[in-house]
C-alpha cells in the first residue's frame, strides 16, 4: 500500500517545497549566487526568455517550446521506464504462481519468495524501482520551473491565450485540462497492465489526477501550462511506442 502511494507522498512534498523555500522572492539574475540558482532555475528562465524573445515576445509559446525541449532530453530514459512496464507486465503471471507457492505469511517464507522475485527480475531484466527514477528526476525540473516563473518579471508578467502566465487560470480551464489529461495517462500506461486492476493503483488513477487540479488551481497558470504539454507529449509518446511494441509482437507470432 505505501509503495503504492509513494508518488503521492512526493507530489504532497513538492507542493512543500513550491510554496516557500529558496528565495522565491528574490528575483532570477545572472547575478543570482548557489548552485540552485545558477545551474536550475537562471537556465530555465534564460531559455524561456531567449526563445519567447525569438517568437515575438510570446512567453507562452517559449514555455510550451522549453517543456518539449525537456521532454525531448528526458524520451530515452522515459522509452527505458515504458519497456521496464511491459516486462514487468509480462512477468505478472510468474509472479502470481510464486505468490501462490510461497502464500504463508510467516518470516522465512516471505524472505524465500522476496528472494525468489528479486531472482526473476534480474532474469528478465527488470528494474522494480524503474518508475520511480522519473519522477524523481522531474521533481527538481518542476520546482526550477515554478521558480523561474515566478521570479522572472518578464515570464510572470505576460500573458498567454487567456490567461496571465503568472496568475492562477480565472476559468479554472487549464487546471481541468491538466486533470484530464493526467488521468489519461495513467490510463494509457495501466492499459493490458494485470496489476492495473490493484485496487491501489486504481485508487492513484483517480487520486493523482485530483491532485494536479489541486496544485494547478493554486499555482501560476505557465506551470499548468508546463504539466498539460508535457501530459500531452507523455500520451503521445506512450501510445507510438505500446503500438510499435504489438507490431513487434504480432511480427513475431507470424
Amino acid at each position: 500500500m505505501k509503495k503504492r502511494l509513494l508518488p503521492l507522498f512526493m507530489i504532497v512534498g513538492l507542493t512543500a517545497l513550491l510554496t516557500g523555500c529558496m528565495e522565491i522572492d528574490q528575483p532570477i539574475t545572472t547575478e543570482s549566487e548557489g548552485i540552485w540558482n545558477s545551474y536550475f532555475v537562471y537556465p530555465l528562465s534564460w531559455l524561456i526568455t531567449t526563445i519567447a524573445q525569438w517568437s515575438g515576445d510570446n512567453y507562452g509559446l517559449g514555455i510550451v517550446l522549453v517543456t518539449l525541449i525537456i521532454r525531448f532530453a528526458l524520451l530515452p530514459l522515459m522509452i527505458k521506464q515504458t519497456k521496464n512496464t511491459k516486462k514487468m507486465q509480462e512477468i505478472q503471471p510468474e509472479m502470481l504462481k510464486l505468490k501462490e507457492k510461497y502464500s504463508s505469511k510467516d518470516a522465512q517464507t516471505q524472505q524465500k519468495l522476496q528472494q525468489e522475485t528479486m531472482a526473476m527480475f534480474q532474469k528478465n531484466g527488470v528494474n522494480p524501482l524503474a518508475g520511480c527514477f522519473p519522477l524523481l528526476i522531474q521533481m527538481p525540473i518542476l520546482i526550477a520551473f515554478y521558480h523561474a516563473i515566478v521570479r522572472t518579471t518578464e515570464i510572470a508578467n505576460h500573458n498567454f491565450l487567456w490567461f496571465d502566465l503568472g496568475e492562477r487560470d480565472p476559468f479554472f480551464i487549464l487546471p481541468l485540462v491538466a486533470g484530464v489529461t493526467t488521468y489519461l495517462q495513467q490510463k494509457i500506461m495501466m492499459a493490458g497492465n494485470p496489476a492495473g486492476m490493484n485496487p491501489q493503483m486504481q485508487m492513484m488513477l483517480y487520486l493523482m489526477p485530483v491532485m494536479i487540479v489541486v496544485f494547478a488551481i493554486t499555482f501560476p497558470s505557465a506551470l499548468s501550462l508546463y504539466w498539460v504539454v508535457g501530459n500531452i507529449f507523455m500520451i503521445v509518446q506512450t501510445l507510438i511506442i505500446n503500438g510499435t511494441g504489438s507490431k513487434k509482437v504480432d511480427q513475431s507470432v507470424q
